[in-house]
């Protein structure tokens, strides 16, 4: 029997990683520009972290996590979000003595048993940063603009920014109560999901997909009209620093985020591509993760996105990105200048240059196939004369132009001819 992948995971092969990379390499570049630095947690922590952290009435929370018992009896269970850890690990770590704000940025991969669908893994990967120790609402505005500044650097024009508020502590009560109010009627019409989530947390109602509970969630009452006065004020500011940015932003009365922790202001970048329409990230404000985890109480916001589903609407919307770096030279040897043609392929991976030479002990013709196939722009032979004259004739492959070349110049040429 064949061992395949788990359902729910794949193989991200060598000519998908390039596309990887362009993306990581970018989101990466543009945080550190706005100043925020990369951090990693570990892959499995405490169930205990998730169930305060991201919050029981939560579907992560109830049915998609991976948890497991480790050999002493301890429920461990593989990271399903990236801010619950980030939190923890700025707790444990002494963060809140760094300078305020603690700027970060993750690229990690995370685990949920759910629905698969295109773009949706049981084992996935997001990009995603934080901002902790600032209650402003220019901090919400600025992990937004990092978005903004990251989706037009990659040339993801057909997007839109959804934006709304889902209040505090203080406000939230008077929401829930009319949220109560309203569905408590149609509990029998609705999903036993929902009649679930109707006595833990009937906020989370709203999330819901099946399609006979939408009349109901479509006509409910709105957040944004329970609003306490700081809040609304805190809303108002971020949307005139967003305006200030030249960030346009739909605004969305009834957005909910899936996970617990969120306050105030709360996000989402949605594909309006014919055919990709749906979420690319999302985000908010959790001002009280980090007390519930026991920290003192620290205001922080952020976001994350998934790679997988980036990459979908980057193919969909016919966006270009930077192939595999090219083989600029592949070197033929011989069984007597074989180990002098990996020398030479040394110095010149080490002077910066892509070079590839023969491990197989072929003959000189399948050498010469093989830097087809892998398209190497120059290709030299490494016999013994080369080896006795301390040149090489180079050749390009696309043409089959020849310059004969000394040794000691080699990576000279190739790093100019290359510019």
């Amino acid at each position: 029997m064949n061992i395949a992948a788990p359902k729910g995971t794949k193989d991200i092969l060598p000519d998908e990683m390039s596309r990887w990379h362009a993306v990581e390499n970018l989101f990466a570049s543009v945080c550190e520009r706005y100043g925020y630095k990369e951090m990693r947690t570990p892959t499995f922590e405490q169930t205990e972290l998730f169930a305060r952290g991201v919050g029981g009435s939560t579907d992560i929370v109830r049915k998609e996590m991976y948890t497991f018992e480790d050999k002493a009896g301890r429920s461990m269970t593989l990271r399903p979000e990236g801010t619950a850890g980030i939190a923890r690990a700025y707790i444990e770590n002494g963060m809140a003595s760094l300078p305020s704000p603690v700027k970060l940025y993750y690229d990690m991969s995370f685990f949920r048993y759910e629905k698969m669908q295109k773009g949706r893994y049981r084992e996935f990967w997001q990009l995603g940063c934080e901002i902790i120790g600032s209650s402003s609402a220019y901090a919400d505005a600025e992990v937004i603009a990092i978005l903004d500044t990251f989706f037009t650097e990659l040339g993801l024009a057909e997007r839109q920014l959804e934006l709304g508020s889902i209040g505090c502590p203080e406000c939230r009560p008077d929401f829930l109560s009319a949220l109560r109010a309203h569905f408590e009627p149609n509990l029998d019409k609705m999903c036993p999901d929902c009649n679930e989530r109707f006595k833990i947390n009937p906020l989370r109602i709203l999330d819901c997909k099946v399609e006979s509970c939408q009349p109901f969630i479509a006509n409910a009452p709105s957040q944004l009209d329970y609003l306490c006065a700081d809040c609304e004020e805190h809303f108002d500011k971020a949307k005139r620093a967003l305006e200030a940015l030249d960030i346009s932003y739909n605004i969305n009365r009834s957005m909910v985020r899936g996970l617990d922790y969120y306050t105030r202001t709360v996000f989402e970048y949605v594909s309006t591509h014919v055919g990709t329409q749906g979420s690319i990230c999302g985000g908010g404000r959790y001002d009280g993760l980090v007390e519930i985890l026991g920290g003192k109480a620290t205001p922080a916001v952020g976001f994350a996105m998934g790679i997988e589903r980036l990459l979908l609407e980057v193919e969909a919307q016919g966006i270009k990105l930077p192939a595999a770096a090219p083989v600029d030279l592949f070197i033929i040897s011989f069984p007597d200048t074989a180990v002098y043609a990996m020398a030479l392929a040394q110095k010149l991976i080490r002077s910066g240059l892509n070079v590839q030479t023969d491990v197989m002990e072929r003959s000189m013709k399948a050498q010469m196939k093989q830097a087809d196939r892998i398209k190497a722009e120059y290709l030299v032979v490494y016999g013994a004369e080369e080896l006795a004259a301390k040149q090489f004739v180079i050749k390009r492959l696309s043409d089959g132009a020849e310059e004969t070349v000394p040794a000691d110049d080699l990576a000279d040429y190739l790093l100019k001819a290359g510019k």
